[in-house]
């Protein structure tokens, strides 16, 4: 290395860059040193398991291991990264696994592939390799400590380190429950009793049972194996020069200087410098540069030295390693008060992004970001509050300054380069000899969205102070005191050194969040509330009056390690049944391994045909406008850019979407009706160009006198409605103004008003155009009606429809959003195709699906409702108004859909006028459980109010309110069933038992008398949801060897609708009762719908497509089992029994017709039926951040007779977390113009693991025979997903209590009694309604208790 120093790299040494994927060496001279590792990945391997999810590290779809050489020490360091940040210049003589690396089908899957799927731990499976690499990181690196040795089948991982290997992981699907336990089963301190429900024992089984059954795992095999060949390889700085682009890796901080002198003399523009360029994650890259500068071989960037007087950290040190370093016990020989520090800005960091981006991101990027672009780190504010010194470098001149002043600065210049940071030792301040007890306080705070991580603060603090106990008196001195603030929207972190003026110039929330960490900091010093009153703050000293006992105890908490595992125990209550074998067993999802390996096949994931292209939308950021024309802006040339197509290329209809109830254009006429609507396609080489292009496309608008309609109330006004057809008109139940006459009380005209929801599908909106012979064309589409998308493309071409095939064959996560929101991606590609005759495809990037998609129906609502004074109602009348957006889409449906759920209540009379109104926004469309998560939310809230006004229970106010059969049968006149059916009011009372709802209450009450910073809620709610059958279409086919191949009308996007119509196919065929029948599930493939070979495929959605396809399915197997019955019985008469292969063979041999196709059309009498269910939760709210905990839900859900509880269970957990985001998290704001603002994964949170229930129970009722229903089976898709209410309406019992505590201090007066509590009730929302001032109020009420 030391004569590597003397060289300089303005000669231009050209090197290859080597590296191995999954063992296979990959040799690259040519290479643009932009290209991320995931783009070369997908594009240049046979690897798929890596998926773009987000683009930003933030939802760990791409996620890879990556494997680093030390050829001084012979060791490997194995840790993950984001393949879509990653550069692959970057990961020169390092091995790479994948998926498929870890285990796949051809050389066996790995026991994490196969425990994934028999816990059930993968739906739609877009995310499951990713989550599967994490595990796989945590496993290798956990085996290669010297902790004990495990016992055999387990590794050396915690329970607490399972589930934190998946915290940067998100998942759409399942609720993460199943994925926690599957992960879990690895740990070694895992007791088995705790793990969930699985495919692999059965309850009450002994641990050594379980073990011998599990697939097998020997720790000892564990470590990845890093490739001879690469040991060979040079490991300093990899240079490049191709085709214009330079990638340089100097060796020492004098070929770094020479470097950027030579680009200060270029303006100080074209160069990047990068450590792991996690930074593009959050700004964005506009710009191509053509050259990089890898800073990681220099030796004084990557040095960790420490001493005793503190640790020195080299700016290109990954905050992983700063953590390892900060943590190591016995190193540099620090003081007691040194290690406090150093652990708690450990413990700080790893709650910071998520491990693959720690593993990647280095401490002086992160540092250099907060300086020049005001990035709001945490880091920054942490080394802030213990005096932290930073090295910058520029020419020669090294200057050693703090990094207060560092950040203080104007933005540094590019010729400068920090160093390295150095974190001084804590020592006492000063020697006072008359003190006895001296002791370090050091808390670090951080306000967000997720508890432990990859999400960006509110608020982040770091307090630091020196108190000691004098001998001579009672009181403490605070000798020294350091505090430090950052937040998201401030410039940098700062010293707050004149506490008040920091504080008034940050917003309330933030303000509020400033005194409560403070609060907390300091309140242990407090004996007593008594002795507040004596507690004065003067500069840096400060005597407060405290026993010594005390003080002890409370400075001891402080040196307590919090270790906690994030979920505890859950139960699975499940009744299975033989009655059908094997329909009702809980077999493991169709494919569950192959998305485990990432072998499944998804759109984006086929291979790109020859001279293929590629599309990007350019949309509108206009409401209402004429659009002019489209350029480029002017600067880099935009690459590899073929064309723009526009309505004026549309050789049909302007159609790119349609519903039974009108269509919606491709592109915008000369009218841009809304902020996200489509203008025009930018066609491509590469998808990376195409989506740069749509970027620098700057559209020249003309808004005249137009007046767009941006809000319901403006639609109203203007009386811009859709008009709802006749029959899906709800009907009114009763004559309000005589229930509103029989009320002792009434509440008028209150108002609640509901935002909108993003559909986040872990795979965005993508298609695949391949042209054909003969004028015609076959689309890949990720859809879940590609009937619909047929039609609609043959429209727009102008086509027959036999010229068009759309294929799907799974779906990434779809929840609504890929039905009517799919149609113009597959369009646009298409009618690209058509034009260009070649194929091009589309993979909408992540802002862009996010501003298109539209989401769930926004809407307000005005409600009068009459009640006696028991709580009892007899009146409700409603006026919601629903924005629907620019087009008509699925809208109509919406009164039906909300009404239908209001009904799960017994309002006495329901009369209501809803209107869907017309707006200048992106059009609205079904997102799971569609108008009846609203309603959910609006009947809870209006047995809240009602419960207040009284006041009573809220419980009794529900309980009092339930339907009888009675009123049931009033108020669902075609659905209610027999009385048999009517489930509610077991289940309501089960779930009292179940949960120990009552004693839980009670316990609740004495926590809430005992905590006055902490308060819990607890609710308990019903549903009653009506779902309908569709026609569905089935064909089965037995092929010559007795193999079985099914195509169904319905979609398998995740929800097991292929495992379930196996499972019916290998049911129904066995009644033909001959040998080896009883094996017929492994001889059953269900394959890709294809709209030419099974037509009338309709919708994938509404809950009810699983069931219907199986009995579309079951219909085929009867005709085929009638077709065979007679041949079976002669065989069997000749031969005395016959196998199965032997039957086919002879029916083959007689001309028998083995195809059968069918289309299921629901009963009009048994088309509608209802679900029903309950749920409990209970949530611990943080009355100084607003933070909530939801600590158990409990779930009873009636399932009918399941066709597989361990599918069923999976849609119940995972709608339910889906509805937390919509109660708890998920904001989809929007600007003053409609155009959408949440970017991505940095501003829309979905649930994390560490945001679902602590303990979450869910038991599957098996509620007996219901001859109507298809082998007595019901819905589980959706209903379960408006029980999440029960989170909201506990949030709301909490804030109540805080309210009350509140008031109690002087801080409310009576008439704040009444409150209500927004969708979502996000921290700031909570800690707002729990009293920004709590802390203020609290500190004035005790002086003046005194």
């Amino acid at each position: 290395m030391g004569e590597q120093t003397q060289t300089t790299t303005t000669q231009k040494t050209e090197q290859t860059l080597v590296f191995a994927v999954n063992g296979q060496r990959f040799e690259l001279s040519k290479v643009d040193p932009s290209t991320t590792l995931l783009e070369f990945l997908r594009s240049q391997t046979s690897f798929k398991s890596v998926k773009l999810g987000c683009g930003e590290g933030g939802c760990g779809a791409c996620v890879v291991l990556l494997s680093k050489y030390d050829p001084v020490h012979d060791t490997v360091d194995d840790f993950t990264v984001s393949s879509c940040l990653t550069l692959l210049c970057s990961v020169h003589g390092c091995s790479i696994t994948s998926a498929e690396g870890v285990g796949n089908s051809k050389d066996g899957f790995h026991p994490i592939q196969e425990r994934f799927s028999g816990f059930h731990a993968s739906q739609c499976g877009y995310c499951t390799p990713g989550m599967c690499v994490s595990l796989y990181s945590a496993l290798v690196n956990a085996d290669k400590t010297d902790r004990p040795e495990p016992r055999p089948g387990f590794s050396k991982l915690t329970v607490s380190e399972a589930e934190m290997s998946i915290a940067g992981n998100l998942c759409r699907c399942t609720g993460y429950r199943s994925i926690a336990d599957a992960c879990k089963t690895f740990a070694a301190d895992v007791d088995m009793e705790d793990l969930g429900f699985n495919s692999f024992w059965k309850k009450g089984e002994s641990d050594e049972v379980k073990l011998s059954i599990l697939p097998p795992y020997n720790h000892n095999n564990a470590t990845c194996m890093f490739p001879e060949f690469l040991k060979k390889e040079i490991k300093t700085g990899f240079n490049l020069a191709s085709e214009g682009y330079y990638w340089y890796s100097p060796v020492s901080l004098q070929q770094l200087q020479s470097l950027l002198q030579m680009d200060e003399e270029n303006d100080g523009t074209s160069a990047k410098i990068i450590v792991g360029n996690t930074g593009m994650g959050y700004y964005k890259e506009l710009v191509h540069h053509n050259k990089y500068i890898d800073l990681r071989y220099i030796p004084e960037l990557s040095i960790i030295r420490k001493d005793q007087t503190g640790i020195e950290i080299g700016a290109s040190v990954t905050i992983s390693k700063a953590i390892e370093a900060l943590k190591e016990e016995n190193e540099g020989g620090f003081n007691q008060k040194g290690k406090l520090v150093f652990k708690k800005l450990a413990d700080h960091m790893e709650r910071i992004a998520s491990g693959f981006v720690r593993n990647s991101a280095s401490i002086g990027g992160n540092l250099v970001m907060a300086q020049r672009k005001h990035f709001p780190s945490d880091i920054a504010t942490i080394l802030l509050s213990v005096d932290t010194m930073v090295d910058v470098l520029t020419g020669q001149r090294h200057e050693n300054i703090t990094l207060e002043e560092f950040l203080g600065r104007p933005p540094l210049v590019s010729k400068s380069v920090l160093v390295g940071i150095k974190i001084p030792c804590w020592k006492s301040s000063r020697d006072i000899s008359s003190k006895t007890y001296t002791k370090l306080l050091y808390e670090t705070h951080r306000a967000a969205p997720r508890p432990i991580g990859n999400a960006l603060p509110y608020l982040n603090a770091a307090f630091l102070a020196e108190v000691s106990l004098c001998k001579n008196s009672a009181g403490i001195m605070l000798n020294h005191c350091c505090l430090a603030f950052g937040a998201f929207g401030t410039k940098h972190s700062i010293r707050a050194r004149k506490v008040e003026e920091f504080l008034s110039a940050n917003p309330a929330y933030r303000f509020s969040l400033a005194v409560g960490f403070l609060f907390e900091f300091l309140s242990p010093l407090i004996n007593n509330a008594a002795d507040t009153s004596s507690f004065w703050f003067d500069g840096y000293n400060s005597a407060l009056l405290f026993n010594d006992s005390k003080i002890n105890q409370n400075f001891d908490k402080f040196d307590q390690v919090k270790f906690s595992t994030l979920l505890s125990s859950a139960k699975q209550l499940i009744q299975l049944t033989e009655e059908y074998h094997p329909v009702g067993e809980p077999i493991t999802k169709s494919g569950a391994t192959i998305q485990a390996s990432g072998e499944a096949v998804y759109v984006d994931d086929i291979p790109s045909p020859k001279n293929c292209l590629h599309g990007a939308f350019i949309y509108s950021t206009e409401p209402l406008a004429w659009v002019k024309g489209i350029k480029f802006k002017p600067g880099p040339s935009v690459d590899g850019v073929t064309t723009l197509i526009s309505f004026k290329d549309i050789p049909g209809e302007n159609v790119g979407a349609q519903t039974i109830f009108g269509t919606e254009p491709l592109y915008a006429n000369e009218l841009t009706q809304c902020a996200g609507q489509a203008i025009a396609l930018v066609v491509a080489d590469t998808q990376k160009n195409a989506d740069m292009a749509a970027n620098l496309a700057v559209i020249d608008y003309d808004k005249g006198n137009l007046e767009p309609i941006l809000s319901v109330e403006e639609a109203f006004e203007g009386s811009s409605f859709f008009e709802v057809p006749p029959f899906l008109n709800p009907e009114q139940v009763g004559d309000v103004s005589k229930g509103m006459a029989e009320a002792d009380h009434r509440i008028l005209s209150a108002e609640i008003k509901l935002g909108s929801q993003y559909y986040f599908y872990m795979e965005t909106q993508t298609a695949l155009a391949v042209p054909d012979e003969d004028n015609c064309i076959v689309v890949y589409a990720s859809s879940q009606c590609p009937e619909f998308a047929h039609d609609t493309i043959a429209k727009c071409l102008g086509v027959p429809g036999h010229n068009v095939r759309v294929i799907t064959r799974r779906v990434g996560g779809g929840f609504g959003g890929k039905a009517i929101k799919a149609m113009p991606v597959s369009t646009a590609c298409a009618l690209a195709a058509y034009k260009l005759q070649c194929p091009v495809r589309m993979s909408v990037n992540r802002k862009t699906d996010m501003i298109m998609a539209g989401g769930r129906h926004p809407m307000k609502i005005t409600y009068s409702v009459g009640f006696k004074t028991n709580g009892k109602i007899t009146a409700l009348k409603l006026d919601i108004l629903i924005d629907a957006g620019m087009s008509i889409d699925i809208s109509p449906m919406m009164p039906h859909n909300i009404i239908g759920s209001l009904k799960k209540y017994d309002w006495g009379v329901l009369a209501f006028d809803i209107k869907v109104c017309k707006t200048n926004r992106p059009s609205r469309s079904a997102m799971r459980a569609p108008g009846e998560v609203q309603a959910s939310f609006i009947a809870e809230a209006i047995i809240e109010h009602v419960a207040s006004a009284l006041p009573l229970e809220v419980d009794s106010v529900r309980n009092i309110n339930l339907h009888n059969y009675n009123s049931l049968e009033l108020f669902f006149t075609t659905s209610a069933g027999e009385p048999s059916e009517y489930t509610l009011p077991s289940i309501w009372d089960k779930l009292a038992m179940s949960s120990s709802f009552y004693h839980r209450t009670e316990m609740l009450k004495e926590f809430n008398r005992c905590n006055k910073w902490r308060k819990r809620g607890i609710s308990r709610v019903p549903i009653v949801h009506e779902v309908t059958l569709r026609a569905t279409p089935g064909k089965v086919s037995i092929l010559h060897d007795g193999s079985i191949v099914v195509e169904v009308g319905g979609i398998e996007l995740g929800q097991g609708l292929w495992t379930k119509v196996k499972q019916m196919t290998a049911y129904a065929l066995s009644l033909i009762q001959c040998d080896g029948t009883d094996e017929l599930l492994e001889k059953v493939r269900v394959i890709q719908a294809d709209t030419l070979s099974l037509i009338q495929g309709g919708f994938t959605a509404g809950s009810t497509t699983s069931e219907s396809s199986c009995e579309a399915v079951r219909l085929c197997c009867n005709i085929l089992v009638e077709r065979l019955i007679a041949l079976k019985e002669r065989l069997v008469e000749q031969m005395g029994s016959i196998k199965w292969e032997t039957l086919i063979l002879q029916a083959y041999q007689s001309s028998v017709n083995l195809s059968a196709s069918s289309l299921y059309i629901p009963n009009f009498s048994s088309m509608k039926y209802l679900n029903y269910g309950g749920a409990v939760s209970e949530v611990e709210v943080n009355l100084l951040t607003g933070q909530t905990t939801i600590l158990q839900t409990d779930i009873i859900y009636d399932c009918g007779q399941s066709l597989n509880p361990a599918v069923d269970l999976g849609q119940i957990e995972g709608a339910f977390v889906q509805g937390i985001g919509f109660f708890m998290l998920e904001e989809y704001p929007t600007n003053s113009k409609g155009l959408v603002v949440a970017e991505g994964t940095w501003t829309y949170k979905i649930p994390t693991v560490d945001t679902i229930p602590k303990k979450f129970n869910v038991e599957i009722l098996n509620s007996g025979h219901h001859k109507k229903r298809i082998l007595s089976s019901k819905a589980s898709g959706e209903p379960p997903l408006t029980l999440a209410v029960s989170v909201h309406c506990a949030i709301r019992a909490a804030i109540k209590e805080a309210r009350q505590q509140l008031h109690s201090w002087g801080g409310l007066d009576e008439s704040n009694s009444t409150f209500q509590l927004e969708v979502p009730a996000t921290m700031p929302v909570v800690k707002e309604l729990c009293g920004l001032d709590s802390v203020q109020r609290f500190l004035q009420w005790t002086i003046g208790s005194k």
